[in-house]
């Protein structure tokens, strides 16, 4: 019988049959990346409960510039993902790897960089993104900067995890370091990748590449942070700590390698499902839909084969906080990995995308799932590393029960909501004119949804707070265990073992094992970039498409600070529904000078391609100075900074030297002639203004913005 079927996952028949050998496993470390995951995992949550409150009630932002929807909507998804799962992940990472290698950590020197390594980037991103320094790209909004450390301290932790792999007293290498290995090479991939840009300061950057491509790059690394940062190294956390909750052996050894190899082969090429119906040639398109939906076979073999481990040992589950926390969580994947590839479907998709369907699914995923194992992990590893009891399995289970009534008043409203959307968009009337031709009636019809929202995540919060207090009074009555004593016999080198299933003499290489599974991901990215690059035809250029000018090109520098396209799309599907509502659909060819592209994953106000020209700039002026004054019922944040602050001509010389570099048909010396077009450009904007009786100087960030707003769109007007 294969060592997964042993319940204390241990295999030491082929080990040596020589004298055992002492060490220790470092509990302080996990202690520092838990305590970590609880205080940033109340951060963020209080982040997104601010930001979910905002959508009902605009001016809960206080009027501040730092804390409005746009730039805290980011805030919130770094410091979930990141910085609650990211610590979560680590800690179960540092506690199990010893303990399966029978080993200690490569390196405590390494532990420690990674960890306040780690935490540093966190802090650096709380402060950078409220002040608006932002990429604009989804879960990988920090600048380049941050981005460097990043790729350095998570080198840092892969040569710890390999290097106590390649160190260890066990010779095969259970299930859950496959997910970890896996985790570690592709998250550097899909880092590396997406954050190639150029800088312009030590505070700004532009995208290497532009428009639609720009948009398969980010959405091959959005769509895949989900899978490698918020399922595999999940998974390997579920392969260890579930068997060990439950004392029960993993049910299929052969399962969990279908599970393991479909999985991160298959997972990197759905990506471009994000962005059906959109300029991307229609060839990824469906590329992306038809891996999609092979992903249900890998993801729900990975959901039974967690469940199943359960066999024998449900009656426990009602007594039992932590398996509760963890079956909810496999629960939660299970509808996850399933939703997702419908979705994926073209024709649910043109439903589904851009309304607030899209969130519900993806917080039954970080809600249930991510925090669920991370809540379960929490409770089974404190009482251990304290040597104690838990404090109260009746607090516990409460939080179970408010937790999970939480993520049901969170995601119902919001399944509800993304329905009334489409419905109402899509709606015409037996005349043939749209039902709601004005997009705020959307809006307006669907905030009680937003307010039952914000009662989920709050009781979500208070579970969460329990949790505190519970694993506070738990640690208080025990002593932590900084370092437990264990003895294995050493792994002896260069002996040959015959027999065995074929993966486990693959699991006995395990530099071979890394190779392979840094191959399986990157052949779909591969295949799926080099023709978006190499072959013309996928992204037709327009002639009438021109570069910004220096003005245009300094407001949507304003526009990404303040996180517009968290709300706003720029992207107009070819829907008759769309094109009646706001204009001629989206063309490849028109983002070519977008770097980064703006196309939007959520449409909380309408679509903005097609914007220039459609109101007069006093409209603008009035309409971010107060927006209910120009749409009543408006749930936009007024932004009273814009008509204060001033921007300066100091920097666009660079940014027309950058976009230059990166393709842009800028002439050679025009950056010596961009601040005086700058502003003559703003003065044309504000005589306008002022003959509609508004006096604003030409130099105010609100000048910019217009002009950037006003140019939406305009290019290929009379062009079809």
């Amino acid at each position: 019988m294969h060592f997964l079927r042993k319940p204390l996952l241990s295999a030491q028949s082929e080990n040596s049959g020589g004298n055992l050998e002492g060490f220790y496993y470092d509990n302080k470390i996990v202690k520092a990346f838990l305590i970590a995951t609880v205080a940033f995992g109340i951060v963020g949550m209080l982040a997104g409960l601010t930001a979910a409150i905002q959508l009902f009630l605009p001016a809960a932002n206080f009027n501040l510039p730092y804390t409005t929807f746009g730039r805290l909507r980011p805030l919130h998804t770094n410091a979930i993902i990141f910085a609650f799962v990211g610590n979560g992940m680590f800690a179960g990472v540092y506690y199990s790897l010893p303990r399966l290698t029978k080993a200690a950590v490569f390196s405590k020197t390494l532990s420690w960089i990674h960890f306040w390594g780690w935490q540093l980037i966190i802090l650096a991103a709380a402060i950078t993104l409220p002040l608006g320094m932002t990429t604009s790209k989804e879960y990988a909004e920090l600048e380049w900067p941050i981005d460097i450390a990043i790729a350095l301290i998570w080198v840092v932790f892969t040569i710890n995890l390999i290097g106590t792999i390649i160190k260890r007293r066990e010779r095969h290498m259970y299930v859950a370091l496959w997910f970890y290995i896996a985790t570690a090479v592709t998250i550097a991939m899909l880092h590396i990748v997406n954050s190639l840009e150029i800088p312009i300061s030590m505070t700004k950057s532009y995208s290497l590449y532009a428009g639609v491509q720009d948009a398969l790059v980010q959405w091959w690394y959005g769509h895949n942070a989900v899978a490698f940062f918020l399922t595999t190294p999940i998974l390997g956390l579920m392969y260890y700590f579930l068997p060990k909750a439950a004392n029960r052996p993993v049910y299929s050894y052969k399962l969990s390698i279908i599970h393991f190899w479909s999985l991160i082969f298959i997972y990197i090429w759905a990506g471009p499902h994000h962005l059906l119906y959109t300029a991307l040639p229609d060839w990824a398109q469906s590329l992306g839909t038809v891996f999609s939906i092979m992903l249900i076979a890998p993801s729900w073999g990975g959901m039974l084969n967690g469940l199943l481990t359960l066999r024998g040992a449900w009656d426990r589950v009602r007594e039992n906080p932590v398996l509760k926390f963890f079956v909810v969580a496999v629960t939660a994947y299970g509808m996850s990995t399933f939703e997702g590839p419908m979705l994926s479907l073209k024709n649910v998709n043109a439903i589904s995308h851009y309304t607030d369907w899209t969130v519900a699914h993806v917080h039954i995923g970080g809600l249930g799932w991510n925090g669920f194992m991370t809540f379960g992990m929490l409770y089974f590893l404190i009482p251990r590393m304290w040597k104690t009891k838990l404090y109260s399995t009746k607090l516990a289970n409460t939080h179970f029960w408010i937790a999970t009534l939480g993520i049901l008043f969170y995601a119902l409203p919001m399944y509800w909501a993304g329905f009334t959307q489409s419905l109402m968009w899509k709606e015409f009337e037996a005349d043939g004119f749209l039902a709601y031709p004005n997009f705020l009636e959307t809006v307006t019809q669907i905030i009680p949804m937003y307010v039952m929202r914000a009662i989920g995540g709050t009781m979500y919060l208070v579970g969460a707070l329990i949790m505190v207090y519970n694993l506070l009074k738990t640690a208080g009555s025990g002593e932590f265990m900084a370092e437990e004593y264990a003895e294995a016999p050493a792994l002896e080198k260069n002996v040959r073992v015959s027999g065995g299933h074929w993966h486990s003499v693959l699991e006995r290489k395990p530099v071979l094992f890394t190779v392979l599974a840094f191959v399986a991901v990157a052949i779909g990215g591969i295949i799926e970039f080099v023709p978006t690059w190499v072959v013309d035809s996928n992204i037709p250029t327009i002639e009438a498409v021109k570069p910004y000018t220096p003005l245009e090109l300094e407001g949507r520098d304003i526009y990404i600070r303040e996180g517009c396209n968290n709300c706003h799309s720029q992207m107009i599907r070819p829907f008759r529904s769309e094109t009646e509502r706001y204009g001629e659909y989206s063309k490849a060819g028109e983002f070519v000078y977008d770097h980064p592209h703006l196309f939007g994953s959520k449409r909380t106000g309408p679509d903005l391609h097609r914007l220039g020209g459609k109101y007069p700039d006093s409209w603008h002026f009035n309409h971010m100075l107060e927006p209910a004054s120009m749409s009543p019922g408006s749930i936009m944040p007024s932004y009273p900074w814009l008509i204060d602050d001033e921007y300066t001509t100091e920097q666009i010389a660079a940014k027309i030297n950058a976009m230059r570099t990166l393709g842009v048909p800028y002439e050679e010396g025009y950056e010596e002639e961009a601040a005086e077009d700058m502003m003559q450009q703003a003065s044309e904007i504000t005589g306008r203004l002022e003959e509609a009786g508004i006096e604003v100087n030409e130099n105010k960030e609100i000048v910019a913005l217009i002009a950037y707003l006003q140019r939406l769109g305009t290019d290929i007007k009379g062009q079809n």
